[in-house]
């Protein structure tokens, strides 16, 4: 995704530069709402990346996992540094539903390829409904308390992975609980990003499979400006 004006933390891309301060970070994160020290996503949610991402999460295609990561990678500077690979937990009941944590999974590739250890810090102890449709502010009343981090993770610096950013609600509280469990620093880390600048149209029920073609034009992609 390509932005000319973003936040210097959540990158949140904007149309002018006029939400951001002097230090470039955007209202929510000047006000601490987001707790998560900086964002990285590979490419905008939308076109071939979204399909691929509802094959994966939706149709089950858990094979998946290791060429997501594999881009997801690519978004990642590499001069970082992390003492652990923390994925976005599943409340146990959707967990049992869908039958697998589609972040534990893309989390294992980045770990095996990063060669820093996954580690399940963060239990989600509260279901909540659906985030989709509800207001940033809705959103972030929504997951208030429904995280819960060990104390393991006090001085570590994680990274923390999931699949999809949109208001950065879900994930700010869950770094919020890894800050509150002691963590040094907390780095985001997802596949795809939405750009709230645009309404994303709805995908169909039905999602094909990509052919070799689309699979060859995301290997040679490269990630945007906001990643």
């Amino acid at each position: 995704m390509a932005a000319e004006y973003c936040c210097a933390a959540c990158k949140m891309p904007f149309i002018n530069r006029f939400p951001l301060d002097e230090q470039g970070l955007c209202g929510l994160c000047r006000r601490g709402f987001t707790a998560f020290d900086a964002a990285y996503s590979f490419g905008s949610y939308e076109d071939e990346l979204r399909q691929l991402i509802h094959l994966f999460k939706y149709g089950r295609i858990e094979t998946l996992a290791g060429p997501l990561g594999q881009f997801m990678l690519t978004a990642l500077p590499r001069e970082l540094s992390f003492d652990a690979i923390v994925p976005m937990p599943l409340h146990w009941t959707k967990l049992w539903r869908r039958g697998f944590n589609q972040s534990e999974l893309l989390a294992a590739a980045v770990s095996r390829r990063w060669n820093v250890p996954l580690k399940r810090l963060v239990r989600r102890i509260r279901a909540t409904p659906v985030q989709a449709g509800l207001t940033s502010a809705k959103r972030r009343v929504n997951v208030l308390g429904a995280f819960r981090a060990n104390r393991a993770a006090a001085g570590l610096k994680v990274l923390l992975v999931d699949d999809v950013l949109t208001t950065g609600a879900t994930a700010g509280a869950c770094a919020a609980a890894l800050k509150r469990a002691g963590a040094a620093r907390v780095t985001l880390l997802t596949l795809a990003r939405a750009d709230r600048r645009f309404s994303v149209p709805p995908l169909r029920d039905t999602v094909s499979v990509p052919d070799s073609t689309t699979f060859g034009s995301l290997n040679d992609a490269k990630p945007g400006s906001i990643a």
